[in-house]
């Protein structure tokens, strides 16, 4: 990588880690895991960075590596089970009501296929358009309609609790 190109790569890890951190929060439910999917995903990007600088704005292709890394992540641990002795223990203020909310949402995006999380996330937590979700994934605007009525329907039967707009839900990391 050449020295404008790690520049340029260097300064939008700085400016855009911590929302595709969130993103990929979302989508793994675990901090840990976010963290690795992140990483992982910079890293493959990292090895391309001069020819997808190139090509304009970068959000696009990153997010679409994010969110096919995550599949692809997901795929290959599928099935396996991580037990820990004891939990960490994470002192702090007394934020229940935000806590509750947030662990609603979390057990709820848990619950639904990757693809689903994937397009609820990309339509309501990224605001993202169909067409926009449909790019990023790979797939036709009506598979994004139909993936998102699904994983609607699945939360509304999961998680009556959170009926309403589902961008209107805060999820805390």
């Amino acid at each position: 990588m050449d020295v404008d190109a790690e520049e340029s790569f260097l300064a939008y890890v700085r400016e855009r880690v911590a929302a595709l951190s969130r993103i990929a929060f979302l989508l793994t439910g675990d901090r840990h895991l976010a963290e690795d999917l992140v990483q992982e995903t910079l890293l493959r990007v990292a090895g391309r960075w001069g020819r997808i600088a190139a090509g304009g704005d970068p959000d696009p292709y990153v997010r679409r590596a994010l969110y096919h890394q995550h599949v692809s992540a997901w795929r290959r641990h599928r099935g396996r089970t991580v037990h820990v002795a004891h939990p960490p223990d994470r002192p702090g203020p007394d934020e229940s009501d935000a806590v509750t909310g947030s662990v609603a949402v979390r057990a709820a995006l848990a619950r639904l296929a990757p693809r689903q999380r994937a397009v609820i996330v990309l339509r309501y937590f990224e605001d993202l358009t169909e067409a926009q979700t449909a790019d990023i994934l790979g797939c036709r605007v009506g598979t994004v309609k139909s993936q998102t009525r699904d994983a609607l329907a699945r939360l509304r039967a999961v998680a009556p609790e959170l009926l309403g707009d589902p961008s209107e839900l805060e999820v805390r990391g």
